[in-house]
């Protein structure tokens, strides 16, 4: 059953002082430069001085954390990431659960096709491993040399045909992975930086609710909050016969396609 707009706004709203919430409770008072005062019984900021140090009243900035049907501006959104401390990323997550970037919900229902010159791409890398993502990091292409590293993606089907998914509930794909740990959490905080545009979108609730049903690290670390963009990292793999393999991820925005990935594997000198 897919959601009503009313219904996508509330989830974006309490997604937004959740990630607040989250971003408030990490931040130690003498990194913001405030005295710790008495004895503190939760971690972090308390509210007010949240407030305090962004310039807006303790009430209004509690709704936020509520998820209340208030709509911060730019200037109040810039004064809380600064509050906050927030990274550049973690900053670019918080305008976007407020609906102050573009690009967002008016992508849903667009069918996910990958263009055909980005097939021609693919099928013509012959030593690089290659494939399409789509905004829920569904894998929507690859080529013969990401089969022959990653194995054939066509033999998944439904959720299971998803990166995230892989990562975490295939014992393959995580014996294949030589930093899995490292791997998987960047990949989620990836994946968490992506989805804020797409709160409330019932396929993503449903994957991101098997995932937590299915993996203990996945259920630990979704409500840490972290959030990263990175264009590339490196990655190793222990491949059964070519042994161990560093590659170069390299990952590319398809223009025309709002959402969708073209991600590159470069075979690098160990």
């Amino acid at each position: 059953m897919h959601k009503s707009q009313a219904e996508k706004r509330e989830a974006k709203r309490k997604a937004f002082g959740e990630f607040l919430r989250s971003r408030r409770e990490r931040l130690m008072p003498a990194t913001a430069g405030l005295t710790p005062g008495v004895r503190r019984r939760t971690p972090g900021l308390r509210r007010e001085e949240v407030a305090q140090l962004a310039g807006v009243g303790t009430t209004w900035y509690t709704w936020l954390e509520q998820g209340r049907d208030v709509r911060p501006s730019v200037d109040v959104l810039t004064a809380l990431a600064g509050a906050l401390m927030l990274s550049p990323d973690e900053r670019r997550h918080l305008f976007i659960l407020a609906d102050r970037l573009p690009l967002g919900s008016e992508t849903l229902n667009c069918t996910e096709t990958v263009p055909d010159a980005l097939i021609h791409m693919l099928k013509g890398m012959k030593e690089q491993p290659a494939y399409v993502l789509g905004r829920r990091w569904d894998i929507l292409a690859w080529n013969a040399a990401a089969i022959y590293f990653f194995g054939d993606f066509a033999r998944l089907e439904g959720d299971a045909r998803n990166m995230m998914h892989l990562i975490f509930t295939s014992e393959r794909y995580r014996n294949l992975l030589k930093d899995w740990n490292d791997v998987a959490r960047l990949s989620l905080a990836m994946f968490r930086a992506d989805s804020a545009l797409y709160v409330g979108d019932t396929g993503f609730e449903r994957l991101t609710g098997l995932l937590m049903e299915s993996s203990e690290e996945f259920s630990a670390w979704w409500p840490l909050q972290d959030v990263l963009q990175q264009p590339s990292t490196l990655k190793r793999i222990l491949h059964p016969t070519e042994g161990l393999i560093e590659f170069e991820y390299l990952n590319l925005d398809v223009s025309q396609s709002p959402g969708m990935r073209f991600i590159v594997c470069t075979p690098r000198p160990l």
